[in-house]
């Protein structure tokens, strides 16, 4: 299992700043992917995303860009855009070809170096690092500064990351595969979806390894770390066949993966966004691809926190 990568045409590359703590992570699919999109987070930082609309003029679109450095990390796309412009990928106009490059970013500003963000350059070295290999994951990438279980703030906080899984479906002419990846940057605990106990989130205090639970917390008031600097980034692809209207469904439909394995989720605080990209011809149900897209999204998050490192001071579960 390669994660994102299971899919033909679709390659992943990262950038990472291991001293400023932030990074970009770049899906290409450079033969174009029919595309839909989710947002159930309240504190979303987007470009490009008027292209996923069924609405929109465009058909496919050549990437996605998955940035840190809140806002500012939006300027990682047009290192993107430059890097598919070079090879002549895009989308045909009467006089240039132009690489159509959604983008979505979290905010990490809280860890690292706040003054220093995911750049244009930063972009086209995360698009040239591009592969089909299995999925790098843990604390790289747009996963770099990315951290969870903030409700009490930094110093009880612990590390989020990258995470890939990838679910085959059977009963069809040919194996059918919906996978995801996942930047993991949630206000709310991690679960694990097979016992529903917390894996990584909130801990008690700044020394304890002993989870506080944000969910019960809130219910009993608990409202400190509501500040707007959240957000969980997931990208499904399949290489079943879609339209952009069942893409969009199947972005709908991979957001319940969220829900199993994050609480609370989609909060106020919370950017949180699924993209779904359809590369490949085969003939599926949309039912059926959206519960194995669910279940590769609860187990892509999982696996952001399990693969990451500890990093700037903040825990994480990966040694």
């Amino acid at each position: 299992m390669k994660g994102l990568t299971d899919i033909p045409g679709i390659r992943v590359g990262h950038a990472s700043d291991f001293d400023a703590l932030t990074g970009c992570t770049v899906v290409l699919c450079e033969q174009g992917a029919v595309a839909g999109c989710d947002i159930r987070g309240a504190a979303t930082g987007t470009e490009e995303f008027d292209l996923l609309n069924p609405l929109h003029l465009a058909d496919r679109i050549h990437a996605v860009v998955l940035a840190g450095g809140s806002a500012f990390g939006l300027e990682a796309a047009s290192g993107v855009r430059r890097y598919l412009e070079r090879k002549g990928v895009g989308f045909q106009t009467s006089v240039a070809r132009i690489p159509l490059t959604p983008c979505a970013i979290l905010f990490d500003l809280g860890i690292g170096k706040a003054n220093v963000r995911p750049t244009r350059e930063m972009g086209e070295k995360a698009a040239a690092a591009a592969h089909d290999g299995p999925v790098e994951e843990g604390s790289v990438g747009a996963g770099t500064g990315a951290t969870v279980g903030k409700l009490f703030g930094m110093s009880r906080a612990m590390k989020g990351g990258i995470g890939a899984y990838t679910v085959s479906l059977e009963g069809y002419a040919g194996p059918v595969k919906v996978a995801a990846l996942a930047a993991v940057n949630a206000l709310g605990d991690i679960l694990d979806p097979s016992t529903g106990k917390i894996v990584a989130g909130a801990r008690k205090s700044a020394a304890s390894a002993e989870f506080e639970n944000s969910a019960e917390a809130m219910k009993h008031g608990a409202a400190g770390g509501f500040a707007r600097e959240n957000t969980t980034l997931v990208v499904v692809a399949t290489d079943a066949r879609l339209t952009k209207v069942a893409a969009t469904k199947l972005a709908q439909l991979a957001a319940v993966g969220m829900a199993r394995s994050i609480s609370p989720v989609w909060t106020m605080s919370d950017g949180d966004v699924v993209i779904a990209l359809s590369a490949g011809a085969q003939e599926a149900n949309i039912n059926n691809l959206g519960v194995a897209a669910a279940e590769a999204v609860a187990q892509a998050i999982l696996r952001g926190v399990r693969t990451a490192k500890g990093l700037g001071g903040i825990p994480g579960l990966a040694k």
